[in-house]
């Protein structure tokens, strides 16, 4: 490897990355929003933690059309999980628990697919065909996910140069897991079915931050549309990376995007230590072929230790075991992430795999901290025959899990002499990730044999390009040449009033500050002083618009419009009090020239703004601004008074 080493998160630079051959790509799972499941009927999009039964049920491989199995499906199976459904009657049938056959594929969020797909300026296929992925996790009760591939060799604009999408696929939502404890997984059935597309990029993100910035123009595409889920789970990006002489890693779940590049650095520097690790293991003789290890029941040995974790798993009847890895002697302190230690890549395995959910699930010699005595460690390493450059590992468990869990010290110790395993990693909270299971491979898919192919007809297509949304950065150019405030030109391009905003703008001669502000500060003032805007629909707002442009409403009466369709739960120009005569706004004018009289201004330079201050709150909504003052200035003409 060359001789680099990482600096700081906050110290590294595009040279860095450059160096260390960073690359990676984003894999984004985004729910449509659509009003049922994707093969089935059931409800889409409600969400429930009640449940009124419970299933119970346990996970086995099968040969894939080549007679193999996959890595990840063996590896689930070893972990003898108790998959437990909760299940509520209103948005799960007999399809998702897989005893009756699926219903063709939902119109409705094809179409949703087929056009996200044109917006990303891909080829969308001639025919779908619908495929199964094993899904062994539980996630999904058939163990299989219906998934199809619609749309190939895209493209997005991104800084100097266009970042390529390489196919896009309609899918359904697996489970909400609600706990994995033991041997025992619990999952909630209610957004199980729904409707999703996954979009997947090239690797052509040089950079962590790059990886972010790519999932942002991907998401606001997809929210162009109108026709996707939002909030908490909506939407989960899962990111590859991987480094010079390294694999791809997939960093699953992520689901908030600031977080990718903290994670993406986070997964480059482990990827590179775990290759500086296999070096050092090269270095001391310890190849794939001269690697050795070996295990000793140590259960005995360990009954009258103060050290508690082993205490307590004497007392209960737990067998204790060591594993010696021959010549690793202090690279289990060797750092990976932040942090991190290689000891946490054996830690976690031991807790997916063998289930030893309880942490700290082992303890080893090289540990820095306190666990047991030195003399304890002296006579672990008498009993097992272990060399002074040897590593010792004790974990302990029930006599199912113990085997298994020290078969898995031993893999992962192997694997340190390769490199990098291909695997799926779960992000964590502190921007560090930890195992989740091996990458998939290839035999995981097959074909579906419960629905026919669907063939994707020019008609269609032509007929929903007619619906289709502009692209959010063609929006941006033109609000940007419009001097529209600065603070509304991304929300708005992203925004479901965009069409709203183009035909006020292009065909009613609205200001176009006018209906920005309208349409993107005043919700946000609204929202802060308490109100639900869920009201304020695109037809809501036309209607409000249509009053505006007829003369009936003010510029300064849109936002006490907007006020009063959310308190009515809707709109119409009959709700409107009528504009303000001359004669109103004259005894308007008269009546709050006598309270200013009346009023002790601490700077009587202020009072031209005070006096349409008062005015505007007798007539607010029915007259603008402007023509107040147009009438105070008439009014003091004809006074003989010069103020305004």
């Amino acid at each position: 490897m060359d001789d680099f080493t990482f600096k700081p998160f906050s110290e590294m630079t595009d040279k860095d990355y450059e160096l260390i051959g960073f690359k990676s790509g984003l894999e984004i799972h985004q729910q449509l929003l659509t009003s049922k499941k994707l093969f089935c009927r059931c409800p889409a999009g409600i969400y429930s933690t009640k449940y009124n039964a419970e299933i119970l049920r346990h996970m086995r491989p099968t040969l894939s059309e080549f007679g193999e199995y996959d890595g990840t499906a063996l590896m689930e199976f070893k972990t003898k999980k108790e998959i437990i459904y909760q299940i509520n009657r209103e948005t799960v049938c007999t399809y998702e628990m897989d005893d009756t056959p699926p219903f063709e594929i939902n119109e409705e969020a094809l179409d949703i697919a087929l056009q996200t797909g044109m917006l990303y300026n891909c080829n969308i296929v001639d025919e779908i065909h619908i495929s199964r992925k094993q899904y062994l996790d539980g996630s999904i009760p058939t163990g299989f996910q219906r998934t199809s591939i619609f749309a190939l060799d895209g493209r997005i604009p991104f800084k100097d140069r266009e970042i390529n999408i390489i196919q896009m696929s309609i899918e359904e939502d697996a489970c909400r897991e609600v706990s994995d404890i033991g041997h025992r997984r619990v999952y909630l059935t209610d957004r199980l079915g729904m409707p999703l597309i996954e979009t997947v990029t090239a690797p052509e993100m040089r950079t962590p931050y790059e990886v972010a910035e790519v999932a942002q123009i991907c998401r606001k595409l997809v929210r162009s549309t109108g026709k996707v889920r939002t909030g908490i789970g909506a939407a989960r990006q899962d990111v590859n990376v991987s480094v010079k002489g390294g694999t791809r890693v997939e960093i699953k779940g992520v689901h908030k995007i600031p977080l990718i590049p903290l994670l993406t650095y986070n997964e480059a520097m482990r990827q590179w230590n775990l290759l500086r690790l296999r070096d050092e293991l090269k270095r001391r003789g310890i190849t794939p072929e001269s690697f050795s290890a070996k295990v000793e029941d140590i259960t005995r040995l360990m009954k009258k230790t103060y050290y508690m974790p082993l205490q307590t798993a004497a007392s209960q009847g737990m067998i204790i075991k060591c594993v010696v890895l021959k010549g690793f002697r202090g690279l289990l302190h060797w750092e990976t992430q932040t942090d991190t230690y290689f000891s946490k890549e054996i830690s976690d395995r031991v807790r997916v795999v063998a289930c030893l959910t309880h942490i700290p699930n082992i303890i080893h010699s090289d540990s820095k901290g306190d666990n047991i005595t030195s003399s304890e460690w002296l006579k672990i390493k008498k009993a097992a025959g272990a060399m002074d450059d040897d590593t010792l590992v004790v974990v302990w468990g029930s006599d199912k899990d113990i085997d298994t869990a020290a078969k898995e010290i031993i893999i992962r110790a192997r694997e340190a002499t390769i490199g990098v395993p291909s695997e799926t990693r779960q992000a964590l909270k502190d921007g560090t990730n930890g195992f989740e299971r091996i990458l998939p491979g290839p035999d995981r898919m097959y074909p579906d044999t419960d629905l026919p192919p669907r063939k994707i007809t020019e008609e269609r297509l032509k007929k929903l390009s007619l619906d289709m949304p502009v692209q959010f950065w063609i929006r941006e150019k033109w609000y940007r040449e419009l001097n529209i405030p600065q603070d509304t030109v991304e929300p708005l391009a992203i925004s479901k009033f965009a069409g709203l905003f183009e035909n006020m703008v292009k065909e009613k001669n609205v200001s176009p500050i006018v209906a920005s502000i309208a349409f993107i500060q005043y919700p946000k003032r609204l929202k802060r002083e308490g109100f639900k805007t869920d009201i304020l629909t695109p037809e809501v707002m036309q209607k409000i618009f249509e009053a505006y442009t007829l003369g009936l409403l003010s510029r300064e009466g849109i936002l006490p419009a907007m006020k009063k369709a959310i308190r009515n739960g809707s709109f119409s120009s009959e709700m409107l009090e009528a504009v303000c005569t001359e004669e109103e706004l004259s005894s308007a004018i008269k009546s709050s020239h006598s309270e200013l009289e009346r009023i002790n201004l601490r700077n009587p330079e202020k009072k031209d703004e005070v006096l349409i201050g008062l005015v505007m709150r007798k007539v607010r909504g029915r007259i603008s601004s402007a023509q107040i003052l147009k009438s105070l200035r008439s009014t003091y003409k004809r006074e003989g008074i010069d103020v305004i």
